[in-house]
């Protein structure tokens, strides 16, 4: 993510989980990451200053992964999203490998191992590039690894699907590698 598009404006929305928000002709597509705003109530905070990945994307309206079932809000705000620049020239990506902890629970009357699952570590995703030095979202990735933050990702597989995975993260290293008659090369992990 790299900043952020056109506020949409919210012109209706149905309380429930997910919510469901109707902004006529809004050009969100599925998978876009959105931070609400502006949206008045007593429990109006349930949605302001949310950051969420929208889903169920028609042309008039979207969901946001959030429960608003029994709340009090008027559902008229913003929706605005992140934009993105995209890193050139990636050429293969391994990752999501997360997995959750074990907490050791076994005693004295146990008579085998006993665990329970932990807290999940997400993990990280790898990503391997042709080493691009001038391109902007290559530019972009080195400043998101210098800065240390987290930033908004989104992976676009254009497989026929157009499946999209939306994450947040930090740029834990980005090392490049080349040789004698080979080409420079780079990896990157979120």
């Amino acid at each position: 993510s790299t900043g952020t598009g056109d506020a949409v404006n919210i012109a209706s929305g149905a309380a429930g989980y997910p919510t469901i928000l109707t902004s006529n002709a809004h050009g969100l597509s599925e998978g876009d990451v959105v931070t609400l705003a502006a949206f008045t109530g007593d429990d109006a905070a349930t949605l302001n200053d949310e950051v969420v990945v929208i889903g169920h994307v028609t042309t008039n309206t979207f969901s946001v992964p959030i429960d608003t079932t029994g709340k009090t809000i008027t559902y008229t705000g913003t929706a605005t999203p992140v934009t993105y620049t995209q890193i050139k020239e990636c050429k293969s990506f391994k990752g999501f490998d997360g997995e959750a902890s074990e907490i050791d629970v076994t005693s004295l009357d146990s008579t085998a191992k006993e665990f329970l699952a932990g807290l999940r570590d997400y993990g990280g995703i790898d990503f391997e590039m042709n080493w691009l030095p001038d391109d902007t979202g290559q530019v972009a990735l080195r400043a998101a690894a210098d800065a240390g933050t987290t930033k908004n990702w989104k992976l676009t597989l254009v497989s026929g699907t157009n499946d999209v995975a939306s994450f947040a993260g930090f740029v834990k290293s980005v090392p490049i590698s080349g040789g004698v008659d080979a080409a420079v090369a780079g990896s990157f992990r979120i």
